[in-house]
């Protein structure tokens, strides 16, 4: 498929399906408009006024159109208030109209919509992401070579009124490419995304886009006093994989960051084995935050920002066998400090706590890590909203302002130092998991105990890397979330 921004009126336009945006209550035609409706007998005042469309963000009128030439098919999109007109606007009223396309075998398609800001280039990205996004397929599982067909459609889609947009729309795919690899990471199942594979795409990146990689073996871990990361790894058949993979730019950084991704390819929940009805099946998708840890990876090597960045997976299994960590065991992480396990599924912070320590060690101005961590953050903040916790209000502002040009969304939670008391254990420095209440500010508080100066933030992510329901360019699956927000927190205002 093809994505081109174009000059070219949406009067003098020539294509099969054409999509044009409008305000809430702004939907006269302008003289460009106008003269397209002439052309084709009055169609769009008619689908106006039959439809009584007023722009608002839910209505999508559509009809077909006979005898004009190319054109078969024109959607109206509402983009709602323009006051509340943002990136993400674009990007959902492009997935809709590239969506209807493709169902209906549309093979060119034209976008007439409405700049975010006055701003051409960020708005061309935008709508190239929702059109990458929105037609991403993944059916590497499926043997029913049908399956496929629908990805033939569209083949074109023209950007109009957006001329020498070309390099919006190639970070656009770069981005995006990011994007997708995470979303395949994610869905994949746990027989195919083993640590060792996590390891093999981090090696794949670095040999394709100029990065350097680092893989610390079982006895690589074992020399640095890992030993919060591989009592996790205990009961598994399968090796753990520590993935140090580094991008440097040309020249000296103008920041150094890292990024760490929980890494738990299959959470069994150990000896407190996750049971029916507790989302066992779902598990494969405990390495969200490392799938989205390395489809940043992706796509900053082929961005190359002045800016040097760490990509930390520590990537295990946690499973169940006569190896296995018990509850009562305590474990010492790499900074020294001794964990009481009172639960061996709450086994994702203790792999995170050992990738802090080594992170903070790299002399980075940042880190930021991110995992599905609790049920708790779920519960607070539902299944599209990531909870962010850092005790530095600058990060917290980078982030948010990362998050909202990326339509991902973040809401700061606190981190309450009296929490900390849950966590308290007679016999080690602390314990595993604290009471019920506050799960996710308590999680929060534990890695925190694995940092000394570097300005950190943690990211659960919990709820909105898998949606069971298609929203915009988000299918059913795994989203692929936080990937752009994480670029946009390390390119800055590139």
């Amino acid at each position: 498929m093809k994505i081109q921004a174009l000059d070219t009126s949406v009067s003098n336009w020539s294509g099969d399906c054409l999509g044009i945006g409008f305000f809430e209550d702004a939907v006269d035609l302008d003289p460009d408009l106008a003269e397209l409706d002439q052309r084709l007998g009055g169609v769009c005042q008619e689908l106006i006024r039959e439809t009584e469309f007023k722009g608002k963000s839910s209505e999508q009128p559509w009809t077909r159109i006979a005898g004009q030439g190319t054109l078969r098919k024109v959607i109206l999109l509402g983009l709602g208030p323009k006051d509340g007109f943002h990136l993400d606007n674009l990007r959902q009223a492009a997935a809709t109209v590239v969506k209807t396309a493709q169902k209906q075998k549309a093979t060119h398609v034209g976008l007439q919509l409405p700049l975010w800001n006055e701003d051409a280039t960020a708005s061309a990205q935008a709508l190239a992401e929702g059109i990458e996004l929105a037609l991403h397929q993944d059916n590497r599982f499926k043997s029913d070579p049908e399956a496929q067909k629908s990805g033939d459609y569209p083949q074109t889609v023209d950007l109009l009124g957006l001329a020498n947009q070309g390099a919006a729309i190639e970070k656009a795919q770069q981005i995006c490419s990011g994007v997708i690899l995470t979303r395949e990471l994610v869905a994949a199942p746990a027989n195919v995304v083993t640590p060792s594979f996590l390891a093999e795409t981090a090696a794949q990146i670095a040999t394709e886009y100029g990065l350097t990689l680092e893989v610390l073996e079982r006895e690589d871990c074992e020399a640095q006093g890992m030993g919060a990361f591989l009592g996790v790894a205990l009961a598994s058949d399968l090796p753990p994989k520590f993935i140090h993979l580094t991008y440097k730019p040309k020249g000296t950084p103008r920041r150094k960051l890292a990024i760490i991704g929980k890494g738990v390819t299959f959470d069994s929940g150990g000896l407190n084995l996750k049971v029916s009805g507790s989302g066992i099946e779902t598990m494969k998708m405990d390495m969200a935050g490392s799938g989205a840890t390395l489809g940043a990876a992706k796509a900053i090597g082929q961005l190359k920002p002045d800016v040097e960045v760490h990509f930390i997976v520590a990537a295990a299994e946690n499973m169940i066998s006569g190896h296995a960590l018990h509850p009562g065991d305590i474990l010492t992480a790499s900074n020294g400090k001794t964990i009481e396990i009172n639960n061996t599924d709450a086994e994702g912070r203790l792999t995170l706590a050992d990738a802090l320590v080594f992170a903070e060690k790299l002399g980075v101005d940042a880190i930021v890590d991110l995992a599905t961590l609790t049920g708790a953050c779920i519960v607070a903040l539902g299944d599209e909203i990531a909870g962010m916790w850092t005790p530095v209000d600058s990060l917290a502002e980078e982030l948010s302002q990362a998050s909202q040009r990326s339509g991902e969304k973040l809401w700061r939670m606190p981190l309450e130092e009296k929490y900390f008391e849950g966590l308290k254990s007679t016999i080690a420095d602390m314990k595993n998991t604290g009471p019920r209440s506050g799960g996710s500010i308590t999680a929060a508080l534990f890695l925190q105990q694995y940092i000394d100066k570097t300005p950190w933030a943690h990211l659960d992510v919990a709820g909105p890397v898998w949606t069971e329901k298609e929203k915009g360019y988000l299918n059913v699956g795994a989203t692929g979330f936080a990937v752009r927000t994480l670029i946009n927190w390390v390119m800055g205002n590139d």
